[in-house]
Protein backbone atom coordinates (compact mmCIF):
# COMPACT_ATOMS: atom_id res chain seq x y z
CA UNK A 1 0.00 0.00 0.00
CA UNK A 2 1.08 3.59 -0.57
CA UNK A 3 2.38 5.81 2.22
CA UNK A 4 2.91 9.55 2.54
CA UNK A 5 6.48 10.84 2.21
CA UNK A 6 7.50 13.94 4.17
CA UNK A 7 9.40 16.40 1.99
CA UNK A 8 11.72 18.52 4.14
CA UNK A 9 13.91 20.35 1.61
CA UNK A 10 13.81 21.88 -1.87
CA UNK A 11 16.41 19.37 -2.99
CA UNK A 12 14.32 16.43 -1.77
CA UNK A 13 11.30 17.88 -3.58
CA UNK A 14 13.16 18.29 -6.88
CA UNK A 15 14.63 14.80 -6.62
CA UNK A 16 11.25 13.27 -5.91
CA UNK A 17 9.43 15.03 -8.73
CA UNK A 18 12.15 14.27 -11.28
CA UNK A 19 12.04 10.57 -10.37
CA UNK A 20 8.33 10.14 -11.16
CA UNK A 21 7.04 8.62 -14.41
CA UNK A 22 5.05 11.04 -16.54
CA UNK A 23 1.85 9.07 -15.88
CA UNK A 24 2.10 9.19 -12.06
CA UNK A 25 -0.51 11.18 -10.15
CA UNK A 26 1.36 13.33 -7.62
CA UNK A 27 -0.68 14.13 -4.50
CA UNK A 28 0.83 17.00 -2.51
CA UNK A 29 -0.53 17.88 0.93
CA UNK A 30 0.45 21.32 2.26
CA UNK A 31 0.03 21.67 6.01
CA UNK A 32 1.10 23.66 9.06
CA UNK A 33 1.72 22.17 12.53
CA UNK A 34 -0.37 24.82 14.28
CA UNK A 35 -3.52 24.27 12.17
CA UNK A 36 -5.87 21.72 13.76
CA UNK A 37 -7.70 20.92 10.46
CA UNK A 38 -4.35 19.76 9.05
CA UNK A 39 -4.15 17.05 11.68
CA UNK A 40 -7.55 15.73 10.63
CA UNK A 41 -6.61 15.92 6.95
CA UNK A 42 -3.43 13.95 7.66
CA UNK A 43 -5.57 11.13 9.03
CA UNK A 44 -7.84 11.23 5.98
CA UNK A 45 -4.92 11.15 3.54
CA UNK A 46 -3.13 8.38 5.41
CA UNK A 47 -6.27 6.27 5.13
CA UNK A 48 -6.76 7.07 1.45
CA UNK A 49 -3.12 6.36 0.61
CA UNK A 50 -3.37 2.92 2.18
CA UNK A 51 -6.07 2.03 -0.36
CA UNK A 52 -3.72 2.48 -3.31
CA UNK A 53 -1.20 -0.29 -4.00
CA UNK A 54 2.34 0.42 -5.16
CA UNK A 55 2.40 -0.35 -8.88
CA UNK A 56 4.91 -0.45 -11.70
CA UNK A 57 4.99 2.11 -13.19
CA UNK A 58 3.94 4.10 -10.12
CA UNK A 59 0.30 5.17 -10.40
CA UNK A 60 0.19 7.51 -7.39
CA UNK A 61 2.78 9.30 -5.26
CA UNK A 62 1.86 10.93 -1.93
CA UNK A 63 3.92 13.66 -0.30
CA UNK A 64 3.46 16.05 2.62
CA UNK A 65 5.00 19.54 2.81
CA UNK A 66 5.13 22.08 5.64
CA UNK A 67 3.76 25.14 3.83
CA UNK A 68 5.71 27.58 5.99
CA UNK A 69 9.04 25.74 6.12
CA UNK A 70 9.11 25.30 2.34
CA UNK A 71 7.45 28.56 1.33
CA UNK A 72 9.09 28.54 -2.11
CA UNK A 73 7.13 25.45 -3.07
CA UNK A 74 3.96 26.86 -1.48
CA UNK A 75 4.25 30.03 -3.54
CA UNK A 76 4.68 27.99 -6.70
CA UNK A 77 1.24 26.47 -6.15
CA UNK A 78 -0.37 29.64 -4.75
CA UNK A 79 -0.96 28.11 -1.32
CA UNK A 80 -2.62 30.80 0.81
CA UNK A 81 -4.32 28.61 3.43
CA UNK A 82 -3.93 25.12 4.88
CA UNK A 83 -4.79 22.33 4.52
CA UNK A 84 -4.26 22.61 0.76
CA UNK A 85 -4.06 19.70 -1.68
CA UNK A 86 -2.47 19.75 -5.12
CA UNK A 87 -3.01 16.98 -7.68
CA UNK A 88 -0.55 17.05 -10.56
CA UNK A 89 0.71 14.85 -13.35
CA UNK A 90 3.74 15.36 -15.57
CA UNK A 91 4.38 18.80 -13.95
CA UNK A 92 0.87 19.98 -14.77
CA UNK A 93 -1.64 20.83 -12.02
CA UNK A 94 -4.89 18.92 -12.53
CA UNK A 95 -6.84 20.16 -9.52
CA UNK A 96 -6.42 21.83 -6.15
CA UNK A 97 -8.56 21.46 -3.02
CA UNK A 98 -8.45 24.07 -0.27
CA UNK A 99 -9.92 23.32 3.15
CA UNK A 100 -10.67 20.26 5.22
CA UNK A 101 -13.53 18.65 3.29
CA UNK A 102 -12.69 14.95 3.27
CA UNK A 103 -15.40 14.34 0.66
CA UNK A 104 -13.91 16.82 -1.83
CA UNK A 105 -10.41 15.48 -1.27
CA UNK A 106 -11.46 11.85 -1.69
CA UNK A 107 -13.49 12.57 -4.84
CA UNK A 108 -10.67 14.54 -6.43
CA UNK A 109 -8.09 11.84 -5.75
CA UNK A 110 -10.34 9.00 -6.91
CA UNK A 111 -11.20 10.86 -10.12
CA UNK A 112 -7.62 11.54 -11.16
CA UNK A 113 -6.26 8.25 -9.83
CA UNK A 114 -8.56 6.46 -12.27
CA UNK A 115 -6.85 8.36 -15.05
CA UNK A 116 -3.48 7.21 -13.71
CA UNK A 117 -4.60 3.60 -13.79
CA UNK A 118 -5.82 3.98 -17.36
CA UNK A 119 -2.69 5.75 -18.55
CA UNK A 120 -0.10 3.75 -16.61
CA UNK A 121 0.66 1.44 -19.53
CA UNK A 122 0.82 4.24 -22.09
CA UNK A 123 4.05 5.81 -23.26
CA UNK A 124 4.91 9.07 -21.53
CA UNK A 125 4.45 11.11 -24.73
CA UNK A 126 0.75 10.13 -24.74
CA UNK A 127 0.08 11.36 -21.20
CA UNK A 128 -1.26 14.77 -22.16
CA UNK A 129 -3.65 13.26 -24.69
CA UNK A 130 -5.06 10.93 -22.06
CA UNK A 131 -5.42 13.82 -19.61
CA UNK A 132 -7.40 15.75 -22.22
CA UNK A 133 -9.79 12.82 -22.50
CA UNK A 134 -10.16 12.50 -18.74
CA UNK A 135 -13.58 14.11 -18.51
CA UNK A 136 -15.16 11.39 -20.62
CA UNK A 137 -13.45 8.62 -18.68
CA UNK A 138 -14.53 10.19 -15.40
CA UNK A 139 -18.13 10.33 -16.51
CA UNK A 140 -18.19 6.69 -17.49
CA UNK A 141 -16.51 5.50 -14.29
CA UNK A 142 -18.24 7.94 -12.00
CA UNK A 143 -21.73 6.85 -13.04
CA UNK A 144 -21.24 3.34 -11.68
CA UNK A 145 -20.74 3.82 -7.94
CA UNK A 146 -23.89 5.83 -7.07
CA UNK A 147 -26.04 3.20 -8.78
CA UNK A 148 -24.76 0.44 -6.52
CA UNK A 149 -25.65 1.29 -2.88
CA UNK A 150 -24.27 -1.99 -1.56
CA UNK A 151 -20.88 -1.41 -3.13
CA UNK A 152 -20.91 2.19 -1.94
CA UNK A 153 -21.65 1.04 1.61
CA UNK A 154 -18.93 -1.61 1.41
CA UNK A 155 -16.38 1.00 0.36
CA UNK A 156 -17.51 3.35 3.13
CA UNK A 157 -17.21 0.63 5.77
CA UNK A 158 -13.73 -0.25 4.51
CA UNK A 159 -12.78 3.39 4.85
CA UNK A 160 -14.28 3.59 8.34
CA UNK A 161 -12.43 0.44 9.33
CA UNK A 162 -9.18 2.16 8.40
CA UNK A 163 -10.14 5.42 10.10
CA UNK A 164 -10.90 3.88 13.49
CA UNK A 165 -7.41 2.34 13.41
CA UNK A 166 -5.63 5.47 12.16
CA UNK A 167 -4.17 5.91 15.67
CA UNK A 168 -4.15 3.60 18.72
CA UNK A 169 -6.63 5.99 20.36
CA UNK A 170 -9.06 7.70 17.97
CA UNK A 171 -11.64 10.28 19.01
CA UNK A 172 -14.54 10.98 16.66
CA UNK A 173 -15.94 14.26 17.89
CA UNK A 174 -17.91 17.36 17.00
CA UNK A 175 -15.30 20.00 16.24
CA UNK A 176 -11.61 19.79 17.05
CA UNK A 177 -9.75 19.46 20.37
CA UNK A 178 -8.95 23.17 20.27
CA UNK A 179 -12.52 24.10 19.31
CA UNK A 180 -15.04 21.45 20.47
CA UNK A 181 -18.56 22.03 19.17
CA UNK A 182 -20.43 20.23 21.96
CA UNK A 183 -20.07 19.84 25.70
CA UNK A 184 -19.62 16.07 25.61
CA UNK A 185 -16.77 16.33 23.12
CA UNK A 186 -15.17 19.06 25.24
CA UNK A 187 -15.34 16.89 28.36
CA UNK A 188 -13.86 13.87 26.60
CA UNK A 189 -10.98 15.93 25.22
CA UNK A 190 -10.35 17.18 28.78
CA UNK A 191 -10.24 13.59 30.09
CA UNK A 192 -7.73 12.56 27.43
CA UNK A 193 -5.55 15.54 28.22
CA UNK A 194 -5.74 14.95 31.96
CA UNK A 195 -4.48 11.42 31.34
CA UNK A 196 -1.83 12.61 28.86
CA UNK A 197 -3.23 10.33 26.17
CA UNK A 198 -1.71 10.47 22.73
CA UNK A 199 -4.65 10.36 20.34
CA UNK A 200 -5.89 11.05 16.85
CA UNK A 201 -9.15 12.82 16.16
CA UNK A 202 -11.69 13.21 13.40
CA UNK A 203 -14.15 16.09 13.16
CA UNK A 204 -17.36 14.37 12.08
CA UNK A 205 -18.97 17.75 11.32
CA UNK A 206 -16.61 18.09 8.36
CA UNK A 207 -17.70 14.84 6.70
CA UNK A 208 -21.37 13.88 6.83
CA UNK A 209 -20.70 10.53 5.16
CA UNK A 210 -18.45 9.53 8.07
CA UNK A 211 -20.84 11.10 10.59
CA UNK A 212 -23.80 9.01 9.44
CA UNK A 213 -21.90 5.89 8.39
CA UNK A 214 -19.97 5.47 11.63
CA UNK A 215 -23.22 5.28 13.59
CA UNK A 216 -24.16 2.12 11.69
CA UNK A 217 -20.60 0.79 11.48
CA UNK A 218 -20.20 1.08 15.25
CA UNK A 219 -23.82 0.37 16.13
CA UNK A 220 -23.53 3.46 18.32
CA UNK A 221 -25.91 6.36 17.54
CA UNK A 222 -24.22 9.31 19.24
CA UNK A 223 -21.01 11.35 19.40
CA UNK A 224 -18.35 11.63 20.63
CA UNK A 225 -17.06 8.10 20.11
CA UNK A 226 -13.75 6.86 21.47
CA UNK A 227 -11.96 3.96 19.79
CA UNK A 228 -8.95 2.14 21.23
CA UNK A 229 -6.88 -0.24 19.10
CA UNK A 230 -9.64 -0.34 16.50
CA UNK A 231 -12.35 -1.27 19.03
CA UNK A 232 -15.18 0.99 20.17
CA UNK A 233 -15.02 1.99 23.83
CA UNK A 234 -18.08 4.21 23.70
CA UNK A 235 -19.08 7.75 24.56
CA UNK A 236 -18.34 10.03 27.47
CA UNK A 237 -20.30 8.05 30.07
CA UNK A 238 -18.65 4.75 29.12
CA UNK A 239 -15.19 6.30 29.25
CA UNK A 240 -15.94 7.69 32.72
CA UNK A 241 -17.10 4.24 33.83
CA UNK A 242 -13.93 2.61 32.46
CA UNK A 243 -11.79 5.07 34.41
CA UNK A 244 -13.85 4.59 37.56
CA UNK A 245 -13.28 0.83 37.33
CA UNK A 246 -9.65 1.08 36.29
CA UNK A 247 -7.63 4.24 36.95
CA UNK A 248 -4.89 2.91 34.65
CA UNK A 249 -7.24 2.39 31.69
CA UNK A 250 -5.31 4.89 29.55
CA UNK A 251 -1.86 4.10 30.93
CA UNK A 252 -0.64 2.15 27.85
CA UNK A 253 -1.41 5.22 25.72
CA UNK A 254 -0.03 7.88 28.06
CA UNK A 255 2.79 10.19 27.03
CA UNK A 256 3.40 11.58 30.50
CA UNK A 257 7.10 10.97 29.97
CA UNK A 258 7.21 13.94 27.59
CA UNK A 259 4.13 15.65 28.99
CA UNK A 260 2.52 16.58 25.64
CA UNK A 261 -0.55 14.63 24.62
CA UNK A 262 -1.65 17.11 21.96
CA UNK A 263 1.48 16.44 19.92
CA UNK A 264 0.09 13.03 19.08
CA UNK A 265 -3.10 14.23 17.42
CA UNK A 266 -3.38 13.19 13.82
Amino acid sequence: MSTIKDITSIEAWNDHVSSLPASTLLIVSFHAPWAAPCAQMATVLKTLASEYPITEPLSTSWVSIDAEELSEISETYNVTAVPFLVLARNSQVLETVSGSSAVKVRNAIETHAKNSAQSGTEASEKTSAIANGAATAEGQAGDVVPQDPEKQKEELFRRLGDLVKAAPVMLFMKGTPSEPKCGFSRQLVAILRENAVKYGFFNILADDEVRQGLKEFADWPTYPQLWVDGELVGGLDIVKEELANDADFFKPYSVKANGDASAGQS
